[in-house]
């Protein structure tokens, strides 16, 4: 449908996140018992939570530390207790881990899998790859950067039936006739977390999404001392005066996690 819009629409990594809850009195030592490390291992998959260069193929773990509703219903995220963060270049391994994991973990344990594809970027050029992307910040130690933060969210149908040109409008600030800046957009709306916040966003296979999928999965990461600056770029991105997108957006739950070296980490307590 935007056969026009893109220079390239090969998918250069896969990603999923395997979002679990208890089920059926299934506890934190069952579940912790449960060979998803050989399971990862097997699939070559490395730990996100030590980071050199970026990993091929790389495996994460999360634990709740709190959730926020929002307008699209998910139960399964919300009461996800733990998410699991896997991806590759290749689409085998994130699906052989969603299907072993679903496997080994058994009645004991509610998923929910959250799957999407990064695209070569779109709404870009020379300076804006210089504003967002050059400076953008690399995913640090878990320890530097405990917080994560899933955020799904769906666009609109009046959003897709926009053609190719108007969409990209909304990403630059609009000005008047003077040249009095009417909006930020959502650049420099979401500015301030360029240099200390980890994002990475996972699209659907198709656009837009199948009804109970979302168009896209973002993420963050960022230090205790930073979680001030997420929540105020949240704030900016929310607002439409200053960010006229928004209108066009539904989110999914906000689940803020944090990061642990380990599997059975997650479980204790």
């Amino acid at each position: 449908m935007h056969g026009d819009e893109f220079l390239a629409r090969d998918i250069v990594r896969h990603g999923a996140y395997v979002c679990m809850s208890r089920a059926n009195g299934g506890s934190g030592r069952a579940l912790a018992a449960a060979a998803v490390p050989a399971l990862a291992a097997r699939l070559g998959l490395r730990n996100e939570f030590s980071p050199g260069a970026a990993p091929p193929d790389s495996i994460a773990f999360l634990r709740r530390h709190g959730v926020t509703p929002a307008e699209i219903a998910d139960a399964d995220l919300l009461e996800a207790e733990w998410v699991v963060h896997v991806a590759s270049e290749r689409p085998e391994p994130v699906a052989e881990f969603c299907a072993g994991a679903s496997r080994l973990l058994g009645r004991a344990a509610r998923l929910r899998i959250l799957a999407g594809v990064v695209r070569p970027k779109n709404y870009t050029g020379a300076a804006m790859q210089n504003f967002a992307y050059a400076r953008a910040v690399a995913q640090q130690p878990g320890p530097v950067m405990p917080n994560a933060f899933l955020m799904p969210l769906s666009k609109t149908a009046a959003w897709w039936a926009k053609d190719w040109m108007e969409r990209h409008t909304y990403f630059l600030p609009r000005y008047d006739d003077d040249g009095r800046m009417i909006s930020q957009g959502h650049a420099l709306a979401a500015a301030a977390g360029i240099p200390c916040l980890l994002r990475r966003t996972y699209r659907h296979t198709t656009e837009p999404a199948p009804d109970g999928a979302y168009d896209f999965l973002n993420y963050f990461e960022c230090s205790d001392a930073d979680l001030p600056t997420f929540h105020e770029v949240c704030g900016s991105l929310r607002d439409v005066g200053k960010n006229p997108e928004w209108r066009l957006d539904r989110e999914g739950p906000t689940w803020h996690g944090r990061r642990v070296e380990a599997w059975a980490e997650l479980f204790s307590e």
